[in-house]
């Protein structure tokens, strides 16, 4: 009859079981620029597109993302460490304040609470790519937040846009639209 093994060998056996499954599958992002981001599959898979890449090619391979920046890529993955456990809640529509401290979480809020309005547009254009809806609402509530409650020219001024309307076709565009300006 065989003897069992000692306890010390299951007990190490077991822990390296344990180890093993603790041990987190990373991804390899590769930005526009050709520079490396490694991150958690669990991160990484916030991203739709990326989950579709790793489900169809598995995590052995580099993933390119040619649409993304580097420094956007890191913003982007910032976020999703931050919801890799769970879902950001939804963003209530419309906007009920300019002030998105008011509207959503308070991380959420000084994630997007960006000056540079470029920055802002990289981080919608890498949400809609990546498909990551919860940080394409908040940047595009980022954006909203900055029009709601102001005339045209203010919207003009804000995003720097040319008016090139004449006075006739402003006018007219005016009136055709007088039920917007009533609203709210």
């Amino acid at each position: 009859m065989p003897l069992p093994p000692p306890p010390r060998l299951i007990r190490l056996l077991a822990l390296r079981v344990l180890l093993q499954s603790l041990t987190l599958t990373k991804v390899k992002l590769v930005s526009q620029e050709g520079e490396l981001a490694e991150v958690d599959e669990e991160v990484a898979t916030k991203s739709t597109l990326i989950k579709n890449m790793i489900e169809d090619a598995g995590t052995d391979e580099e993933i390119p993302l040619p649409n993304v920046k580097i420094n956007v890529l890191r913003k982007v993955l910032d976020y999703c460490e931050k919801y890799k456990n769970e879902n950001p809640p939804e963003i209530e529509k419309p906007l009920k304040s300019t002030n998105l401290a008011e509207v959503v979480p308070e991380f959420d809020a000084k994630y997007i609470d960006i000056e540079n309005l470029e920055e802002i547009f990289d981080i919608i254009l890498a949400a809609n790519y990546l498909d990551i809806k919860p940080l394409l609402d908040l940047s595009c509530a980022k954006i909203a937040s900055l029009i709601k409650g102001k005339t045209p020219e203010e919207i003009r001024k804000t995003f720097n846009i040319q008016n090139d309307f004449t006075p006739e076709e402003e006018a007219q565009i005016r009136e055709e639209n007088k039920w917007a300006e009533q609203a709210d």
